[in-house]
């Protein structure tokens, strides 16, 4: 049984634990993907990784939480991870806290928190609601400005190719036609 205090301390392991969803998040911009990563552990042990891979695999189910939630089943043999704790370098959208509550995990450690989508407090705590029949003790922000610090490279490398992109655009068009 979870606590009535839904907050979580942070342990000394959280932040080795989180240097490997940072692992994970750099995979995903690798390939050009938001970084986003995540690693589920039990037992201190990481049985299960994922990052993000919407564009690569097409599907708006590729988050990394659904995709380490999904091996970490698979590594125990069941759906329930009751003796899990998951690693995520950003706050949970709405439908990856609904699969963690489905999941039954019990301790959610965050790095960088979701203004516009974040449902660990964020916009909306999925994680601890209390009309649902699991909640999650949460910790927020472990190595929370190496997880936004990708982010915001991220984007803004993306804003500058795109910028880039509608300049080269413009002179194409504006150009003499031979």
């Amino acid at each position: 049984m979870i606590p009535q205090d839904l907050s979580r301390q942070q342990l000394p392991q959280d932040e080795g634990f989180m240097k490997e969803a940072i692992r994970q998040a750099k995979k995903a911009e690798k390939r050009g993907e938001v970084p986003i990563g995540c690693v589920i552990v039990r037992g201190g042990k990481i049985i299960a990784r994922g990052y993000n891979r919407r564009n690569t695999d097409h599907t708006a189910l590729g988050h990394a939480e659904i995709t380490a939630i999904r091996r970490a089943s698979k590594a125990v043999g069941d759906w329930r991870l009751e003796d899990c704790t998951l690693y995520v370098t950003l706050e949970p959208c709405p439908m990856c806290a609904g699969a963690i509550v489905q999941a039954r995990i019990p301790d959610v450690v965050i790095g960088a928190m979701n203004p516009k989508a974040g449902c660990a407090g964020s916009v909306i705590n999925l994680l601890q609601l209390p009309g649902l029949n699991h909640r999650c003790r949460i910790t927020r922000g472990v190595l929370a400005s190496q997880s936004s610090g990708l982010l915001r490279s991220f984007f803004a490398a993306m804003r500058q190719s795109r910028s880039e992109s509608r300049a080269n655009c413009s002179r194409v068009s504006a150009s003499p036609r031979t």
